[in-house]
């Protein structure tokens, strides 16, 4: 062998040698081992990781998991996802080398899971082949189109005054038992064949009540198109924090695959409760009502991952409808106008008009969509363009005709419109209402068709009208459904079509 070979072989040897030791990486279980020094309600400290990073997923023994949360000096705090109660100071803590993440794909449609991805409906393990983080960025800017498509939510009040588009936030927040869930299942129920898919996110919620949600779902045939994704009210508070966080990552998932996805988060309120559990714990500063100063931050950031993506990035939208709580109607308190701030909307439920049996109890004059008016088919704009104003003079005048005053002509008629107006608004659960429906009972109330029905006869005249609306001839559906707004004919020939329904009922029982 000659000099110039073996030097050319020893060169490519040592070569070898130092790619072979660039490229080598310790197994993270050798390299790194922790110790649990305490632990607390959902929480455990951890010593001896220091190249932790943030967010990091920390495992245990027995399966359970952490998220490395408060990085400090000698110690982590630790977030724990399962049951807490089973660890113990001293027991091993192994870093994973990645951050939380949850399961995403077409299987999970139609199921319940938890926010770690495990089936909660007893029907066999998930085949998901795919996972995505629960934290990742908003879309850019420049990635976002307007909010041009609407959202119909089956619902008269919402659908004609409050309307929501695709890739809107639309928060819900009212006092308890108002109706704020009942909304939301309603919207999911009515997304049936328009080609939308729904996630039921259930934050720190009573398990029976989860179940009745689950049920109607169910029985109505949403579940097909629907992901339930549950933390339950006595899950550890770390599973009700990134509850939302995960069930947003597989709607994402939909989104950046051109698919329209609505996501409802039941309720942001217990999820801020989480949140200051675990700070607190972690000796976090408390601030305004004992929240942590980055509350405002964790919800910013998970509702601005809602958007509408531009055709170039798939065109899909994710619409979150976020649900509140408020206490004793306070609607300034800390937590409603963060959320209020953040959204593009909200819809206020009075526990007034619900106590009066308007329902669903949207008070019109507190509730605003900021971007749905641009996403409205056009349709709306003639058929309920003057409504949400008669209805303001309505309220304003109901409030002194109380006293006994005498009223004239004109004052009386308002006031018999506004009770029309008010009636035909209202709306059982788990009866939505199409658009064709909508529109021509919108038309006959907006001319005045009903103001000579008694309003005895107004649920009678309604059902009727609805019927016909159902039967309209196929160019007519068409045409409301186009973007083209509605001339003067077209105008005269569904109010003549209304005319003739509703002419049995006039001043029938007087």
């Amino acid at each position: 062998m000659t000099t110039d070979s073996l030097t050319n072989l020893i060169e490519e040897a040592f070569l070898a040698m130092r790619q072979a030791r660039e490229n080598f990486v310790p197994p993270l279980g050798l390299q790194e081992v922790g110790t649990v020094t305490a632990v607390l309600n959902g929480i455990a400290h951890v010593s001896g990781l220091p190249g932790v990073g943030f967010e990091e997923l920390i495992k245990f023994p027995g399966g359970l998991y952490g998220i490395a949360f408060n990085l400090d000096e000698d110690e982590i705090g630790v977030v724990l996802l399962g049951e807490f109660w089973r660890l113990h100071a001293g027991d091993r803590a192994e870093r994973t080398g990645r951050v939380m993440d949850a399961p995403v794909g077409e299987e999970l449609i139609g199921r319940v899971i938890d926010p770690l991805g495990k089936p909660l409906d007893g029907q066999g393990a998930l085949a998901f082949t795919e996972r995505l983080p629960i934290e990742r960025p908003a879309p850019s800017i420049m990635d976002r189109d307007p909010v041009h498509v609407p959202l119909q939510t089956g619902i008269k009040v919402i659908d004609a005054l409050v309307p929501v588009g695709r890739g809107q936030r639309e928060l819900i927040l009212g006092d308890r038992q108002t109706g704020k869930t009942a909304i939301a299942i309603d919207t999911i129920i009515n997304q049936k064949g328009q080609d939308v898919l729904c996630i039921y996110c259930a934050i720190g919620q009573r398990a029976s009540s989860v179940a009745k949600v689950v049920a109607v779902l169910r029985e109505t045939g949403a579940l097909a198109y629907t992901i339930v994704v549950v933390a339950e009210g006595n899950d550890p508070a770390g599973l009700n924090y990134i509850a939302p966080y995960a069930a947003t990552s597989m709607g994402e998932y939909f989104m950046e695959k051109g698919r329209d996805v609505l996501i409802v988060y039941d309720d942001l309120t217990q999820h801020a409760r989480s949140y200051r559990e675990l700070s607190l714990l972690l000796r976090r500063p408390p601030g305004r009502e004992a929240f942590p100063g980055d509350i405002f931050y964790i919800h910013s950031r998970l509702l601005e991952r809602s958007t509408h993506l531009r055709k170039e990035k798939g065109g899909g939208s994710l619409t979150a409808l976020p649900i509140v709580e408020t206490e004793a109607q306070n609607i300034s308190a800390y937590i409603p106008t963060n959320l209020i701030s953040i959204t593009d909307g909200q819809l206020y439920l009075s526990p007034t008009l619900f106590e009066l049996g308007v329902l669903p109890a949207v008070d019109i004059g507190k509730s605003v969509s900021r971007v749905g008016g641009k996403a409205q088919l056009p349709v709306y704009h003639t058929v309920a363009g003057s409504l949400k104003l008669n209805y303001a003079q309505f309220e304003e005048l109901e409030t002194f005709a109380r006293f006994g005053t005498r009223l004239d002509e004109g004052t009386r008629s308002i006031l018999n419109h506004g009770q029309r107006i008010r009636t035909l608004l209202k709306q059982p659960e788990l009866s939505p209402v199409s658009v064709s429906e909508q529109v021509l009972l919108l038309l006959a109330l907006t001319h005045g068709l009903f103001d000579d029905i008694p309003l005895g006869e107004m649920k009678a005249a309604e059902a009727a009208l609805r019927s016909r609306g159902a039967a309209l001839p196929p160019e007519l559906s068409a045409f409301i459904w186009s973007n083209t707004k509605m001339s003067a004919a077209d105008q005269e020939a569904i109010v003549a079509i209304c005319n003739e329904v509703l002419t049995a009922f006039k001043n029938k029982g007087t």
